[in-house]
């Protein structure tokens, strides 16, 4: 109880005050013969205990950041109804004003809970074997090197990213996915630092440094979103000082030119500027981005969307075009060969399987993890016997074999063989063409084998549709976002692909450092573009982007240069991450508009000279309690 009070002691001062107020307002009505002072301490109090805190924040600023503030306006209107024997409509300012801003802080805090509590998770000890004996060494998180080996116990937090090499259990990843059903998991699964261990105890080995986690990578997106402002909360933020200052300047000509010129009472005249000094100050302005903007980040966090900063979420909701990474992204990323076909002249399709497996086991990549697995099905076994191997970027690879030279990739690769250049098409042998138009029109993915010189074979793989995909694309259309796939696939799998998909759009063969020529053109033709990718060659068409968008499984440097992450691998999460910023666009706008109209409406009632202090308090006190309340619908839906 005492922590709760602690934590929320601005709230507590401000409805304090408001006691005394009460107080105040009490003695003044039916004592004020009997107990003549007891009215103005109550007030007295209420001034001091009720305004504490904004009192500070106008120092602070004045003091340390030598700026003025809507803080000092309020205390210098108080003070000034005070000062002509209005101390119950002061006290209420003071009031109204401290609720607002408690309320405001509350929002604050709240929205970041979401997004904090991810720096509490984060374990700090891990049991590490000691060397290849079975015992065990507690050790720091920030000691875990790479390949060493730890047993996670049961109801224990995993300390870091790694493969499991023994045991089942199931793993809560909610604070990394956002989903709540917990994951089963066993030998050769991964697990994310962060994350809670359910019923059973894995031997893990870590794949990753405490500091190259994507737990820690997720903490550092926290704090960077927290530090960032979107431009409309800058602009707000730059005008705010000259603003106060236009104020205080008008306040001090209000109170000369009236009684010098005009001859008008001085204390009518006080009066007034009192008022003005309340209904011009900008308090729901300033309110109208922040809570609106962290409630958002709050609410995407909560489903397993992090935003590095309110620009990006404010941006994409403006997003006139969407651009896809093919695999990975609209696909699974896991694709899986269907088809194999060769014209060897001695018809060995078995040999020259050999060699491709052989070739692809020296690899990573995921399609060549795919025809090697498709080799072992074939019960071909991975020999030695490979003696040069080259990795032509966006193309395959270039390995001897046995004495002989192969090459395996895509046309582009075959045509720089055959016809030494990559712009006319090869000259493929009938049966291999054949073949290609088939598996093309299936929207399969087709490599070429060539032997020495001469193409000799060729496998299709296929790579499953997200059924989310779909679901995504509609849903941009129907809102109007044009969706364009960039992939290096051939024209007539990707056609097939973005057909299948429901795409306005493809650009095929595409290699890495064409992407982002691809990107530059769709912000000529569309404007606001975004770019959605998962793998290194996505990562500087990402960056180039207005928003870029990476998948939580896509490579390190396709994540650190996202400006969101979707720890999930749900594309469902971009429909509602788009919701929320076009949600959070139009509620700071409704917010300004309202707040501006508000303060202008004031502002010409007071000239009129029909408008009181306490109705300009509540006007004015009471919009920025509304807009913060508007702003904090988007912690829902």
């Amino acid at each position: 109880m005492l922590e709760r009070i602690i934590k929320n002691r601005e709230l507590v001062f401000a409805i304090s005050g408001g006691v005394f107020l009460a107080a105040g307002y009490t003695a003044e009505t039916f004592f004020a013969e009997t107990l003549p002072e007891a009215a103005l301490i109550f007030y007295i109090l209420s001034y001091l205990i009720g305004g504490f805190y904004k009192a500070k924040e106008g120092y602070i600023d004045i003091r340390y950041n030598k700026k003025l503030s809507v803080e000092i306006l309020m205390i210098l209107a108080a003070i000034g109804a005070a000062s002509i024997g209005f101390w119950n409509e002061g006290a209420i300012l003071i009031f109204i004003f401290a609720m607002s801003g408690a309320l405001e802080t509350y929002t604050l805090n709240k929205s970041e809970r979401d997004l904090s509590k991810l720096i509490e998770l984060a374990p700090l000890e891990a049991n590490r074997y000691i060397g290849s004996s079975n015992e065990l060494e507690t050790v720091g998180v920030d000691e875990l090197k790479t390949g060493d080996f730890i047993l996670i116990k049961n109801a224990e937090r995993v300390p870091a990213d790694g493969t499991i090499i023994s045991g089942t259990t199931v793993i809560d990843e909610s604070a990394i996915t956002g989903e709540s059903v917990p994951a089963a998991k066993t030998a050769n699964d991964p697990v994310y630092n962060g994350t809670m261990n359910g019923n059973g105890a894995v031997v893990v080995r870590v794949d990753k440094e405490n500091k190259d986690s994507l737990f820690q990578k997720m903490i550092a997106l926290v704090n960077e979103a927290k530090q960032n402002r979107p431009p409309s909360q800058q602009l707000i933020e730059k005008i705010e000082g000259p603003y106060v200052m236009t104020v205080l300047i008008a306040v001090v000509l209000m109170l000369i030119v009236p009684p010098v010129v005009f001859a008008s009472p001085f204390e009518e005249t006080f009066y007034q500027a009192m008022v003005l000094l309340v209904v011009a100050s900008p308090c729901a302005v300033v309110a109208s981005v922040m809570p609106a903007l962290l409630s958002a980040i709050s609410n995407g966090a909560r489903r397993g969307v992090l935003v590095k900063g309110g620009t990006f979420l404010e941006q994409l909701g403006k997003a006139s075009a969407a651009a896809f990474d093919k695999t990975g992204t609209i696909t699974q990323g896991t694709p899986a060969v269907t088809d194999f076909a060769e014209c060897t002249a001695d018809g060995n399709g078995s040999a020259l399987l050999e060699a491709v497996v052989a070739i692809e086991a020296q690899s990573n990549h995921p399609l060549a993890r795919a025809i090697v697995n498709f080799g072992e099905s074939r019960g071909i076994e991975k020999h030695n016997g490979v003696d040069e191997t080259e990795d032509i970027t966006g193309h395959g690879v270039k390995a001897t074999y046995r004495g002989r030279v192969y090459r395996i990739g895509n046309l582009q690769m075959m045509a720089n063989v055959l016809n030494g250049s990559k712009k006319n098409a090869p000259d493929l042998p009938d049966s291999i063409d054949s073949r290609r138009k088939q598996w093309q029109s299936e929207g399969k993915t087709v490599i070429y084998i060539a032997e020495e010189r001469s193409v000799v074979g060729a496998l299709a793989l296929k790579d499953e549709i997200r059924p989310e995909a779909k679901k995504l694309i509609a849903k941009l259309n129907d809102q109007g976002v044009k969706t364009i796939m960039i992939t290096g696939d051939h024209e007539a799998t990707a056609s097939a692909i973005a057909k299948e998909c429901g795409l306005d759009s493809w650009i095929s063969n595409c290699l890495p450092e064409e992407k982002v020529e691809e990107v530059k053109s769709l912000q000529q033709k569309y404007g606001n573009v975004v770019m959605v990718g998962d793998g290194v060659n996505d990562a500087p068409a990402i960056a180039l982007s207005d928003v870029g968008i990476a998948m939580g499984s896509g490579t390190d440097v396709a994540i650190e240069t996202a400006d969101i992450v979707l720890m999930k691998n749900d594309l469902a999460r971009i429909t509602h991450t788009f919701l929320l910023s076009r949600r959070l666009n139009r509620i700071v706008m409704q917010n300004l508009i309202f707040s501006v109209s508000v303060i202008a409406l004031l502002i010409t009632y007071n000239f009129a000279g029909d408008l009181s202090l306490p109705l300009g308090v509540i006007g004015h006190e009471g919009s920025t309690i509304l807009v913060i309340l508007n702003g904090l619908r988007l912690l829902r839906g």
